[in-house]
C-alpha cells in the first residue's frame, strides 16, 4: 500500500510541530537544518513541504491564529479560555510574539503584510462578545497582550508560562489553563 500522502502528511506536521519547538527555544533565526533533525526528516522533506524558512514560519504563525479563532468561536468560549489559548502559543511560539508585536525582523518586507492580517485575526477572535463585562476595554486587549508577550522571557518552557500569567494576574486579567486548543 502506497504510504506517500499519509506520510507527506505526517511528516509536514512533523516539522511544523518541530518548527514550533525550534522556534520557541532559539528564535527565528534556528537552522533550517535544527527543524528538520527534531522533526525526524531530511532536509529534502523540509524544503518539499516548505521553499524557504518564511514559509516555515508563515505556516506556524498561520496555525497559532487558526487555533486562537477555534478557542474563540467554540461554544461558550470564555475569554479566559481563548486567552489561555493564545498564551500557550506566546509561551510555544517566539515567531508568534513577533507576530503580535508587528516586529517579525527575519521576515522579509512584503511579509509584512501578512503578518498585519494574521495579527487583525487574532484581534477580531479575542473581540466582540468575549470582551463584554470583562477586566479592560476590547481596545485595550491587543496592548494588554503585547505587554504580556514582553514578559513571555525565560530558558524554560515553565518560566516563560509562570511570567505570562504573573504578567496576566499583575493586568488583573483571569487565564484559564494554559494550553492548545483542543480542536
Amino acid at each position: 500500500m502506497n504510504q506517500g500522502p499519509r506520510a507527506a502528511a505526517r511528516n509536514r506536521a512533523a516539522l511544523v510541530a518541530a518548527a514550533r519547538e525550534v522556534y520557541a527555544e532559539l528564535g527565528l533565526d534556528a537552522p533550517m537544518a535544527e527543524i528538520a533533525r527534531r522533526a525526524g526528516v531530511g532536509q529534502g522533506s523540509l524544503y518539499r513541504h516548505f521553499p524557504d524558512r518564511d514559509a516555515v514560519v508563515a505556516t506556524v504563525l498561520e496555525e497559532n491564529v487558526v487555533q486562537v479563532e477555534q478557542a474563540a468561536a467554540a461554544e461558550g468560549a470564555t475569554l479566559a479560555e481563548v486567552l489561555a489559548v493564545l498564551t500557550w502559543h506566546l509561551v510555544e511560539s517566539a515567531a508568534f510574539i513577533g507576530l503580535l508585536r508587528a516586529e517579525c525582523a527575519t521576515v522579509r518586507r512584503e511579509e509584512l503584510g501578512r503578518a498585519g492580517e494574521l495579527a487583525e485575526r487574532v484581534e477580531r477572535a479575542l473581540h466582540g462578545e468575549l470582551c463584554e463585562g470583562g477586566p479592560l476595554p476590547a481596545g485595550s486587549l491587543m496592548l494588554a497582550v503585547a505587554m504580556v508577550s514582553g514578559a513571555v522571557t525565560g530558558p524554560t518552557r515553565e518560566d516563560r508560562e509562570r511570567r505570562a500569567l504573573e504578567a496576566w494576574a499583575l493586568l488583573g486579567v483571569e487565564v484559564g489553563p494554559v494550553r492548545p486548543f483542543p480542536g
